[in-house]
């Protein structure tokens, strides 16, 4: 028997709440815009102020980038919280935040596995 389940909503044979579903679009965005502020902080305000000998923009993107890395752990843990996903898999969920294209990577990779793609 084949089951009617859109998967584009569903978890395997779960389909996603709309507090989970909110939850993912949270971390989607968090998890893009924390990526590439990571790019422009290692790419054009380092390079800038180690290179360049102009600190400003260090001075704006770093701050900013540590700001926007706090709110990613507080989207990912909600996203955890309400997946109920394990310990080990926030945690490197949590890394993803700080390593260059990583984020994108465990984006892609989260959503892929809760919309069933």
């Amino acid at each position: 028997m084949t089951s009617s389940a859109d998967p584009a909503t569903s978890t395997g044979s779960q389909p996603l709440t709309p507090a989970v579903r909110g939850a993912l679009t949270r971390y989607r965005v968090i998890a893009y815009v924390v990526g590439v502020m990571l790019l422009v902080l290692l790419f054009v305000a380092m390079p800038l102020k180690y290179l360049g000998d102009n600190p400003a923009a260090m001075n704006v993107v770093g701050p900013l980038h540590g700001f926007l890395y706090v709110v990613y752990l507080l989207g990912t843990f909600d996203l955890f919280r309400r997946v109920r996903w394990s310990f080990p898999r926030l945690v490197l969920m949590a890394v993803a935040g700080t390593i260059p294209f990583l984020s994108f990577y465990a984006e892609r990779k989260t959503t892929h596995e809760l919309l069933g793609r």
